[in-house]
């Protein structure tokens, strides 16, 4: 798997904190909108979102559920402090963190999101070892992500590989190596984005 450092993705993300809702707002929205659906039918009382970007999820949680949204890039960020601030009544939190390694005490969350995060942070396990942590047990975690071995994108993985460190994403990103290899509760898993370009997995916290 290709490497990626913090300044990778903090690089990348200043560059697109200005352009990332029209470069990737449209074309990543149906996974979007899948995962808040799930978030929404489990109605948790405590959510976090783990590289919540510019916040283009945030209108969509329930607004009874408290949400904490974290990212590494303050320029993402103070996008989506604007979005926040448009929803008045609504208990929003959002923090510059690294989520490898949070400052929650564990298991206080009911409900851990991950969209687009897990192929762009330095280190996946690290990341996964953090969000079961603070995730209570039995509670739901979602990773909404791209996984590599799709037939119709073989090409397209081949030609962003070499420009991984570049960018911070790995195109090379196996299903079986990063979602299967860990003892939690796999309960569903749902082509979402064009020609089912992303997976969204829901998974127990056991």
């Amino acid at each position: 798997m290709n490497p990626i450092t913090v300044d990778n993705v903090v690089d990348t993300y200043r560059f697109y904190a200005p352009l990332y809702d029209r470069l990737f707002g449209a074309v990543l929205e149906p996974g979007r909108r899948a995962l808040t659906e799930a978030v929404c039918g489990i109605r948790p009382t405590s959510i976090l979102e783990v590289g919540v970007g510019t916040g283009l999820t945030l209108e969509r949680y329930p607004d009874s559920a408290s949400v904490v949204g974290i990212d590494i890039s303050k320029e993402m960020l103070e996008i989506a402090r604007e979005r926040a601030e448009n929803l008045p009544g609504r208990s929003i939190h959002l923090a510059a963190m690294n989520a490898e390694a949070m400052d929650f005490p564990d298991g206080c969350f009911d409900c851990v999101a991950i969209p687009y995060v897990l192929s762009v942070t330095p280190n996946p396990e690290r990341l996964v070892n953090e969000i079961r942590r603070v995730c209570r047990k039995n509670g739901t975690i979602l990773v909404l992500n791209h996984f590599s071995g799709s037939r119709f994108w073989w090409f397209l993985e081949s030609a962003v590989r070499p420009l991984s460190k570049r960018i911070g994403f790995r195109s090379d990103f196996c299903y079986d190596e990063q979602i299967l290899k860990y003892d939690w509760e796999i309960l569903s898993v749902r082509k979402v984005n064009l020609f089912g370009l992303s997976r969204l997995v829901t998974i127990r916290n056991t």
